[in-house]
């Protein structure tokens, strides 16, 4: 149950189908959900397990990925706050075991949604169904963005991309990330990274310290990031 409060506030804020939903929806949803809270660095899920209910992330974020049968990573998505894991939702409803890995990057708190409430709401309730529908459309926007940029993308364009795309979200050119979390991200080596990562420094386009690295020309990386042709 979620107790009466600033929670209970902080959910309907950051999930709108609640909003939308009727009062018997939202009362079932807070007296069947619980709160749970994991540290960085916690493993939610292993491939192959069993999911036992549907996390709503209220704080936090969590990284989903596959790791080859080389050893190697790669990402295929975050869940950030507001939103939730569309393969755990796929595996609540299909009874079928968790075809990846989930980690919390940071402390993440959520509320925790059984699967017979899952499966109860996707037939009753249009703003649940509206919210998991919606999820999916993203989420395979997302992985078949990976799936384009692993196949068809060289890898320095997707490190370029990707270096990117990190300082803009988080408004700063001095990104801290280590050369192993790189490789994680991009489904490549540590070894390979860090050679991309030193012919950028020879070209004067980043500087990379310890777990970090300061992106020094922007419209250079640009370049780099655009396909060839």
């Amino acid at each position: 149950m979620i107790p009466e409060g600033s929670t209970r506030q902080r959910l309907l804020e950051r999930f709108a189908f609640l909003q939308r939903a009727d009062a018997a929806l939202r009362d079932d949803f807070f007296g069947g959900a619980s709160l749970a809270t994991l540290p960085a660095g916690q493993e939610i899920c292993r491939d192959g397990a069993q999911c036992s209910h549907l996390p709503l992330v209220l704080e936090g974020t969590a990284r989903i990925y596959k790791i080859g049968e080389n050893g190697r990573e790669v990402t295929l998505y975050r869940v950030e706050t507001g939103e939730s894991c569309v393969l755990t939702a796929s595996c609540v409803l299909s009874h079928r075991p968790f075809p990846a890995f989930a980690e919390c990057e940071t402390p993440v708190t959520a509320a925790l949604v059984a699967p017979e409430q899952v499966a109860r709401w996707m037939t009753h309730s249009p703003p649940w169904r509206e919210f998991i529908f919606t999820l999916i459309a993203e989420r395979l926007d997302e992985v078949f963005g990976v799936i384009d940029a692993v196949l068809f993308q060289r890898l320095d364009q997707r490190l370029a991309t990707f270096l990117l795309r990190r300082a803009e979200a988080q408004a700063d050119t001095s990104l801290q990330i280590t050369h192993q979390e790189l490789a994680a991200e991009l489904g490549s080596s540590r070894e390979v990274v860090t050679r991309l990562l030193r012919d950028l420094e020879n070209a004067r386009l980043v500087r990379t310290g310890r777990g970090r690295i300061d992106l020094l020309d922007i419209p250079a990386l640009a370049t780099k990031a655009k396909p060839a042709g």
